[in-house]
């Protein structure tokens, strides 16, 4: 009670002011465990992660119908589009991407690429032809006289001015007129390969597509230079493709018009594949050509409807010589379209789509397409909504690897939409990390699948000094180091921390829940950072840090090992650890005593919280006589000469 008293008089004395040089400085913080710096959370984008009750995005629907002409490669046609602005901003202009564009001689991805690059057409003269874009429906709720409107052409990018201004909670109706010819083998995205039935065809990137206009950035009007693919406005799509009578057409979404293109023994056929968990052929191998595989009628062509709900795009292939088989689950229906060249590998396509379908939605988030089709042609692989482009025929293996990596696309970035030509790893890398375990369900026997996803393969990539940080937009990436920082690095990061740092029930669940809040809506690095964060109930900022937005590597090291004794005679064993990379991990330890005994421990990544030294003191009953840092090699490290001490070695080299 006694220092109550002084506590108030010491209180009342003045306090004297400090002069500035007795002030603190403030250090800045370097340490890899400070917050990450994140865009400040809003009402839109919370602090969660998750998309807040302000958030919006833009709604862009199209009616398109075009024609294929196969004498010339040209499809030509119209597109009516509504595009209606859920944005609080009036818009006085919107910007298309034009992707055809980049086949035109004076185009930034025809000058940058060389002709035998991948995204290159290879002397191919292309581009969109418009004769214009009119307004052809109410602005904002005014009605408008359909008329032209001015445009300005920006490489891959056009910008129409509006009149009147697009406001808030405003739509528009607009239509452009449109045609190009398709190249042979084009940009690795689309293109066109010939048999002796005729040409095979597979689109994509094929009408004028508005572009982003999101919270985050405004317009998104990054040119298309091949590398870097896509960010789209979701909406409803219907298209009509007319071809030669003799052709068949694999589209996104649901053939409306099966009445008109297919025959009676097709649509029984395909009614009983939608219901069945083998493959039933819809057009067989012997029927490929037929007149019989044709509906009777006397006109040259056909016209083949679509309709898709709530997509970021639609893409189709047409060919005369399809092979076209389909199976079911869960009500969605697989289909394989393939040339008879194909058919020895490709036989095996549509249970390789099923199986693929069925486990992302059971492991991952359900699939919300009524049909999922894997196409062979000239296309290495390309993913599309509901549609896919694959064209290996030479391994069982080979065709399932690409195939269930197209089909992942379907969750990333067809349903979650992140901006693929900023953040390639959120789309290519996820898909590549949930590829690991669609594999090893197919192949339950193959051992050489349990190496993928595993740190030891990345470590000796990063030992080499050639990453690059994954966060590097994708056509800034080393071309041939792509296919290491957008899609090996974040599959081994996610996977690294399912496995090594967190746990599958604690990461899973983040993960699923970061799917669900960000289906069909356009999320950032942030809100991907901030919800699992949220998820999984952990600051992560330092793996974040350095594994996406940076190229620390791991390297831990048992420095050296001593041990003493306190006034009672205890022993203690004080081991002396460092991390000298740049990126913490927790130290999984593996202790080894003389009898031959072992002990696992793990020490929490927190052990580096002062920095890259650390000191480890146990009261051990036997004799330590071997520590080995990581010993499974969950972690990446870059330099694993340094993760082993033992004592006859630590004796020898005393002087």
């Amino acid at each position: 009670m006694l220092l109550l008293p002084l506590f108030l008089a010491l209180a009342q004395q003045p306090t004297p002011t400090p002069q500035l040089s007795q002030l603190p400085v403030a250090r800045t913080d370097t340490s890899p465990f400070r917050r990450l710096e994140l865009p400040s959370p809003t009402l839109v984008r919370e602090g969660s992660g998750r998309p807040g009750p302000a958030y919006w995005q833009q709604r862009a629907d199209y009616t398109i119908a075009v024609s294929l002409d196969t004498a010339t490669h040209t499809i030509a046609g119209r597109e009516p589009i509504r595009y209606t602005n859920r944005s609080p901003d009036t818009l006085r202009y919107i910007w298309f991407q034009l992707d055809q564009n980049i086949f035109r001689d004076d185009s930034r991805g025809a000058l940058l690429n060389p002709p035998d690059a991948r995204f290159a057409a290879r002397g191919f003269k292309g581009g969109f032809v418009l004769d214009g874009v009119r307004a052809v429906g109410p602005i904002g709720g005014r009605a408008v006289r359909s008329r032209a409107l001015k445009t300005t052409e920006n490489g891959t990018l056009m910008r129409v001015e509006l009149d009147p201004a697009l406001p808030p909670r405003g739509a528009t109706s607009l239509e452009i007129g449109y045609s190009f010819q398709v190249p042979e083998h084009g940009a690795d995205r689309m293109g066109r390969e010939q048999f002796p039935e005729g040409w095979l065809y597979e689109i994509a990137q094929w009408y004028p597509r508005l572009a982003v206009y999101d919270d985050v950035r405004g317009w998104n009007t990054e040119q298309y230079l091949g590398q870097g693919e896509f960010y789209l406005e979701y909406g409803d799509i219907d298209f009509a493709i007319t071809v030669p009578r003799g052709f068949i057409v694999a589209g996104t979404g649901r053939l409306t018009n099966p009445l008109e293109v297919l025959t009676a023994q097709q649509r029984a056929r395909l009614a009983r594949a939608l219901h069945s968990d083998s493959t039933v052929a819809i057009i067989a191998k012997n029927e490929v050509g037929q007149p019989s595989a044709r509906p009777a009628g006397a006109g040259a062509t056909l016209t083949w409807r679509f309709s898709a709900r709530n997509v970021r795009d639609v893409a189709w292939a047409a060919a005369p010589n399809f092979i076209w088989d389909a199976s079911g689950w869960n009500g969605i229906l697989m289909q394989s379209f393939y040339p008879p060249v194909a058919d020895s590998i490709w036989r095996e396509s549509t249970r390789m789509v099923r199986h693929s379908i069925k486990h992302y939605s059971e492991k991952w988030f359900s699939y919300p397409y009524p049909t999922a089709i894997n196409v062979n042609g000239p296309v290495g692989g390309m993913e599309y909504p509901m549609i896919v482009f694959c064209a290996n025929r030479r391994s069982r293996e080979g065709l399932f690897g690409v195939t269930t990596h197209e089909l992942g696309h379907e969750w990333f970035p067809m349903v979650v939409g992140n901006n693929e030509r900023l953040y390639a790893w959120m789309d290519e890398g996820f898909n590549t990390f949930i590829n690991i375990y669609s594999a090893r369900s197919y192949f339950p026997d193959q051992a050489w699948l349990r190496t993928r996803g595993q740190a030891e393969l990345w470590a000796q990539f990063a030992a080499t000094g050639r990453d690059e940080p994954g966060i590097t937009p994708a056509d800034r990436v080393t071309p041939e180091l792509l296919g290491q920082v957008a899609y090996n690095k974040p599959a081994t990061g996610l996977y690294l921390l399912r496995h090594a740092i967190l746990d599958s029930t604690r990461f899973d669940s983040a993960f699923r829940e970061y799917i669900r809040r960000w289906a069909f809506k356009h999320p950032t690095p942030a809100d991907f950072f901030r919800s699992m964060e949220d998820g999984v109930g952990e600051d992560l900022s330092y793996f974040w840090r350095g594994w996406f937005l940076r190229t620390d590597v791991v390297d831990q090291a048992v420095d050296s090992v001593r041990t003493s004794k306190d006034s009672s005679g205890t022993t203690y064993t004080a081991i002396y650890l460092s991390s000298p990379g740049g990126l913490p991990m927790p130290v999984d330890l593996r202790l080894t005593f003389a009898d031959g005994s072992p002990e696992n421990t793990r020490l929490p990544v927190e052990a580096w919280f002062e920095g890259n030294h650390f000191t480890y003191v146990r009261i051990f009953p036997k004799e330590l006589v071997k520590i080995e840092i990581d010993p499974d090699k969950n972690f990446p490290d870059v330099r694993r000469q340094n993760n082993t001490w033992t004592k006859s070695e630590a004796a020898s080299a005393r002087p």
